[in-house]
């Protein structure tokens, strides 16, 4: 997968070298070109923005600076995506599919945003983190790149994706690893037990729980079979929760 992203604060994604995502880049799985706006700036001083017409706080990116960026990376194939408040919430039905993409351009705004115009123009969708604003689109493009980059093929092993919360609407069961003993608290006995189709049921069952703990409106969406809908009648009861 290509990854081109137009931004004003291109420093920013030095962050997207390291770990997972930097090997990916390494080997050519994952192609990510940081474009910086200011570069297409046909002023002398490099400015990118002006302010806004009808008056208003702040200050305004301008519209020819986008579209010479967006020239200068575009393809037949790319998908243009304006990382904005506005924008549908990111989740992970939008991360696997967008992970099928050949190309994204990745378009973040800074300051009051981007002229209307250019959006209009070459924007194919808008996306957003969270319902709150940031002070612009730089930290939502890192995590779209983040979390897409996991579901290319190659980037990560397939079974690390398999049973990882949201992967089957449920949150992740608990895990643990050496030493057997912590701090007085034990690893459950049933991941000893070498017996994988009751370890897998435990595993089902924990993460039954923990989305119920932790966003019980996730399981208005699941499937469950009549034994885990028996489970997770019993665990409200226990609980004393109301689900509807």
């Amino acid at each position: 997968m290509k990854v081109d992203v137009l931004t004003l604060f291109p420093e920013m994604f030095t962050l997207m070298k390291a770990s997972i995502i930097g090997r990916a880049i390494e080997r050519n799985l994952l192609e990510l070109n940081v474009v910086n706006m200011r570069d297409f700036s046909k002023d002398k001083h490099k400015k990118v923005d002006d302010t806004i017409y009808g008056g208003g706080a702040g200050m305004l990116i301008k519209p020819d600076i986008v579209w010479d960026s967006y020239e200068a990376v575009k393809s037949e194939k790319a998908k243009v995506i304006y990382l904005s408040p506005q924008g549908k919430t990111l989740c992970q039905s939008k991360v696997e599919s967008l992970a099928k993409e050949q190309h994204l351009i990745l378009l973040c705004g800074h300051y009051e945003g981007i002229d209307q115009r250019v959006i209009d123009k070459i924007v194919d969708e808008e996306i957003s983190i969270g319902d709150y604003i940031l002070t612009g689109g730089e930290l939502p493009a890192m995590v779209l790149i983040d979390s897409v980059s996991r579901y290319i093929d190659g980037v990560i092993t397939e079974d690390s994706t398999l049973e990882e919360s949201f992967s089957n609407g449920l949150l992740e069961y608990p895990q643990y690893t050496r030493p057997e003993v912590f701090q007085d608290m034990k690893i459950p006995e049933i991941l000893q037990s070498g017996h994988h189709e009751r370890i897998k049921e435990w595993r089902k069952q924990e993460a039954i729980r923990v989305t119920l703990e932790k966003r019980p409106d996730l399981l208005k969406n699941v499937n469950l079979s009549k034994q885990e809908k028996e489970y997770l009648e019993k665990l409200v009861k226990e609980e004393n929760k109301t689900f509807q």
